[in-house]
């Protein structure tokens, strides 16, 4: 049989072995992703979904009626870069989730539309003012489709005696609060941000967190919680001194630090006679050394060489550490009466300067709203709190995330069961059409993202490939090039500068850059705590 022969045969082979990966896994289950035929079905019983009884200044699950409580904005918006203008388009709807939908009947938020700005708000039943008192927003994010390049934030619009323009909702329109999860090149964390009124200037300025946390968001209802408390004393110093402290009457201030070592005992070897240094019996005087000028020559000393395995000269005992050293004791220093402290040039008062005493006296909030630009559709947003109660908050998420979020993982749990062994390959003892079926389906989902790596990770199936010859490996680049064309990219550098809707500041870049590996491994370690730890961020008022 000719090599052409050969490679035609193996190029049929190859062909056949996909077809016995469908075939296979019409027996077994098949790992899915977002994207994947059926990938939401689950055979779990999922609980109904109840509303909460809970009272609050605004609660909402979109229930009934959403439609006549929520507003989709019609505004555009221009770029203060290139002064390009955008529209407010994306597209809004309440369903129920696609991708493990955790609860029967439970409906969500969702953004439909991907590369385009979202804007949608609600008014307040009554405007809210949190003087003197403890704010609390919680809300529930899902991203369906993931979140490579996005907001999922919140806003809390700023009531005003002109009333809020809804239809009219976009970045420009002015908010007390801003909080939630923001991602994108190398911006990735979880805002808070709150705009204060300067009361000599009348100006607002934006408080941003520092630090603020990475934000991570996937496939499973992830829930954000913001308390904001009432101010309480702050001190800074980590110590101070003991009013009740006295010397201690065996405190003796004239023992020496170091002591003699009475223990210590001269070595036998020591060359008491020998100096530690002496004349470098090498050196030789210089041809223009004068005597009468320059004084009589003497050669450098050098180490004693006699002296290098032992001591020499004259032998003292060495000092040790005074076990009964303690030091002077000194009087506890007081306010000096006299002080005027360190002198500098006279200041004058700064006419824009005032003390905020209660920054958590936010500007009363009005609405809600969220105003996004997203890559990646079907964000959906549930069970949104503002109110005043930690209790209530936290027996809402009991109700509603909780429950939740256990139905997702088991839904995850039995579309993706744990391998038996690593990789997920069976034995080929066990199994020898799901061992050739594994290893081959691992190179094809690797050759979608870097053919290469395929070839190089895999070499089990790169050299089965290649013993078919010159047609095998004209099938192998036809199946590459498939596979790259039917795989879609999204280019979210191209579009990131588009995306920010509130203003640049500072701290907008800071986040940090992973690999694919670290990420997946935060990922496995978030699914692993998110069930009894949740995403809260407690925010005190100095945070200014």
């Amino acid at each position: 049989m000719t090599r052409f022969s050969m490679g035609l045969v193996s190029l049929l082979a190859l062909s056949s072995a996909v077809s016995m990966v469908n075939a296979h896994d019409s027996e077994q289950t098949k790992f899915k992703m977002p994207g994947d035929a059926g990938y939401g079905a689950s055979t779990v019983d999922r609980p109904e979904f109840k509303a909460s009884s809970i009272k609050a200044p605004f609660l909402e699950q979109f229930t009934q009626n959403w439609s006549e409580r929520w507003t989709a904005s019609e505004a555009t918006k221009k770029t203060t870069t290139e002064e390009e203008v955008f529209t407010y388009s994306g597209q809004w709807n309440v369903e129920e989730p696609t991708v493990y939908p955790g609860l029967k009947g439970d409906h969500g938020l969702v953004a439909k539309s991907a590369a385009v700005h979202h804007a949608i708000s609600a008014s307040l039943p009554e405007v809210i003012d949190n003087k003197d008192n403890t704010l609390v927003l919680q809300y529930e994010v899902k991203a369906q489709q993931g979140l490579e390049c996005g907001g999922a934030y919140i806003k809390l619009l700023t009531d005003s005696p002109e009333g809020i323009k809804f239809k009219e909702f976009s970045d420009l329109t002015p908010y007390t609060i801003m909080f939630g999860p923001d991602k994108c090149g190398s911006t990735n964390k979880v805002h808070f941000i709150f705009r204060h009124k300067n009361p000599i200037t009348g100006e607002y300025e934006e408080k941003h967190l520092q630090s603020a946390p990475l934000a991570k968001l996937n496939s499973f209802s992830s829930l954000y919680t913001l308390i904001v408390n009432k101010p309480a004393d702050w001190v800074e110093e980590a110590k101070t001194p003991d009013p009740k402290a006295t010397k201690p009457d065996d405190w003796d201030e004239d023992a020496p630090a170091r002591i003699l070592d009475e223990n210590a005992q001269k070595p036998d070897d020591w060359l008491e006679n020998e100096q530690p240094e002496i004349p470098d019996p090498e050196a030789i005087k210089p041809d223009d050394w004068d005597d009468e000028e320059d004084g009589d020559w003497i050669p450098p000393s050098v180490p004693n060489p006699k002296c290098q395995n032992n001591g020499c000269g004259e032998w003292t005992r060495p000092y040790i550490s005074n076990p009964a050293y303690k030091g002077k004791w000194s009087t506890p220093l007081i306010d000096n009466p006299d002080y005027k402290g360190v002198w500098a040039p006279r200041k004058i008062p700064n006419p824009e300067f005032f003390e905020d005493l209660h920054p958590s006296n936010f500007e009363k909030i009005g609405a809600v709203g969220f105003e996004i630009w997203t890559m990646q559709k079907d964000i959906l947003f549930d069970n949104i709190y503002i109110g005043h109660s930690v209790e209530d908050a936290e027996t809402l998420a009991a109700e509603t995330w909780e429950v939740k979020f256990a139905s997702e993982k088991k839904q995850e749990e039995l579309a993706n069961p744990k391998p038996k062994n690593i990789g997920g390959i069976p034995e080929f003892k066990e199994d020898p059409v799901g061992f050739a079926v594994g290893h081959l389906r691992e190179f094809i989902d690797l050759a979608r993202e870097d053919p290469l790596s395929a070839i190089q990770g895999l070499p089990i199936v790169t050299a089965a490939i290649a013993a078919g010859g010159i047609g095998v490996t004209l099938g192998i680049v036809m199946i590459l090039v498939g596979l790259l064309t039917a795989a879609p990219k999204t280019g979210s550098k191209a579009v990131a500068a588009a995306k920010k809707t509130d203003a640049v500041t500072p701290d907008d870049n800071q986040g940090t850059s992973k690999t694919e590996a670290e990420d997946a491994t935060e990922d496995d370690a978030e699914f692993k705590e998110e069930s009894t730890v949740r995403n809260r961020i407690i925010a005190a008022e100095n945070d200014e």
